[in-house]
């Protein structure tokens, strides 16, 4: 009891904070997100993600070439389609020769060891923006699954280290490991997006898909609803059961009593997706000057790590990892 223990004493200087401290970030954390796009030498920005670009190939070469020198090794890379391309099977996301499929190809040739993650899911190439195949205005859960099957066949092929299905299909995490094994990518890793939830802060990510406008009802029957926490770890064991690798929640920040649950529960490697909404309210308050923008960027990343987090994807993983240097 006080006055013989006084927790302050270990606050009194940095060396001291930083030695009892419980948890750290480090650059092994961070997974760079990021969109791709057609064409030569383009970086197009995104107005409701300030410093995020859609890149063009080349573009997203350099860029992971310098996410090496600042020590960041893991990139997920989503295709922002021209709407030509799109229509309502999403036949696109099974094309060998498509623009993610390029895009991994190139990378793993400049940067061999950087490890690449891409999306499973059909929302980028259906024209009605939904996740899977919309009939009669319902989601059909097992003919999307096939579709997935295809898709991740064809991003392991081109060169993609972890498959990550985002869909939120049922079952979807079984069929693409029988799937990946049959076609002898055995080794190719599964991160289900394991709890991902119906939320309003991914508008800026439709902006940067090009799909603002363009989703045809809500995602609530294949999302999960934001008042649910016990359905959240269903979902979770269902996955390792399936044969996931790793599972993420998503969004990150106002999830985080998720986060721990899954850690605390499975003790599997949890990854969690700070998500576009989440960037870019702290990019807005930043650039107002309402908050410290590099010392609750900070704070949040180990807000991630004190909930259980192994890993953190963000759109501001090269903010981070400067801030990490100084």
């Amino acid at each position: 009891m006080f006055p013989n223990i006084r927790l302050r004493r270990t606050r009194q200087t940095a060396w001291l904070r930083n030695l009892v401290a419980e948890n750290a970030v480090s650059v092994n954390d961070l997974i760079w997100t990021g969109f791709v796009v057609e064409g030569q030498r383009v970086r197009e920005p995104i107005p409701s993600m300030p410093d995020v670009a859609r890149l063009s190939i080349d573009e997203l070469v350099a860029e992971a070439q310098e996410l090496k020198n600042l020590g960041i090794n893991a990139m997920a890379i989503f295709p922002a389609l021209d709407s030509s391309l799109k229509n309502a099977k999403g036949s696109e996301a099974t094309n060998q020769d498509g623009l993610i499929c390029r895009a991994v190809t190139a990378v793993k040739k400049a940067v061999p060891d950087m490890g690449i993650i891409c999306d499973v899911a059909l929302d980028p190439f259906t024209d009605h923006a939904h996740d899977g195949l919309l009939v009669d205005g319902k989601i059909l859960n097992d003919e999307t699954v096939a579709v997935l099957c295809e898709q991740a066949i064809v991003q392991a092929r081109a060169g993609c280290d972890i498959i990550a299905p985002s869909d939120m299909m049922d079952g979807r995490v079984g069929a693409i490991r029988t799937a990946l094994d049959k076609a002898g990518f055995q080794n190719t890793l599964i991160l289900s997006y394991a709890a991902k939830y119906a939320s309003g802060f991914y508008g800026p990510f439709r902006d940067a898909l090009n799909n603002r406008g363009s989703l045809k009802g809500d995602k609530k029957t294949y999302q999960m609803d934001p008042a649910n926490s016990d359905e959240a770890l269903r979902e979770v064991a269902m996955d390792i059961d399936e044969g996931a690798d790793m599972v993420m929640v998503k969004p990150g920040m106002p999830y985080l009593d998720i986060v721990a649950r899954v850690k605390t529960t499975f003790n599997v490697p949890t990854f969690v997706y700070q998500v576009s909404g989440e960037y870019a309210m702290w990019k807005a308050a930043s650039a107002n000057g309402w908050i410290d923008g590099e010392r609750i960027l900070m704070e949040s990343m180990l807000c991630f790590k004190r909930a259980g987090a192994d890993a953190i994807l963000t759109y501001a993983a090269k903010d981070v990892a400067k801030l990490l240097r100084k």
